[in-house]
């Protein structure tokens, strides 16, 4: 069987002159097109990440300002019990805001005492396990953040930081 089929083939050989091919199928054409172009755009992709920053951009981009830090007058509040009989704790804050311009503390000044109300006001009707963790903590953190940018909109910001924190 073998034999007959080399005997046809240099059947054909003989009577064409080249032997004969055999064709790839379409699907794996285009499988093979299709990974090239996935490389290549991957290969430009990274080509432009590692070096196409480094051109023009780089020089003209402006530097960065390094944040301004506002210290807040120091905040202690009882904490609401919610009608139990436990003793009545305390909680004791400093807090500083990090702004992103020294520009913003002249806009900032004027309005501490409406940020002083906000602060006291919230703070009062936290209860002891709202403050449990350190996800209470960053919900704490969150919340006083929204309640800033919201008294002093249209300017913003950048965080609420904890410089102490005292639950008794």
């Amino acid at each position: 069987m073998a034999n007959e089929k080399q005997t046809k083939l240099d059947e054909a050989e003989g009577e064409e002159g080249v032997t004969p091919k055999r064709k790839l199928p379409l699907k794996l054409i285009l499988m093979a097109l299709g990974g090239l172009v996935v490389l290549g755009g991957a290969g430009w992709g990274g080509y432009h990440i590692v070096f196409g920053g480094k051109g023009e951009t780089a020089a003209a981009a402006a530097p960065i300002k390094p944040p301004t830090f506002l210290d807040m007058p120091e905040v202690l509040v009882n904490l609401s019990n919610a009608g139990s009989s436990e003793r009545t704790q305390y909680l004791k804050v400093k807090v500083v805001l990090e702004l992103p311009d020294q520009e913003m503390t002249a806009q900032i000044q004027p309005v501490m005492p409406r940020l002083m109300d906000t602060f006291q006001t919230y703070l009062r009707e936290l209860r002891p396990t709202d403050l449990d963790g350190s996800a209470g903590l960053y919900r704490l953190k969150e919340e006083l953040t929204r309640r800033v940018n919201a008294a002093i909109a249209p300017s913003r910001i950048n965080a609420v930081l904890f410089k102490e924190i005292v639950v008794q």
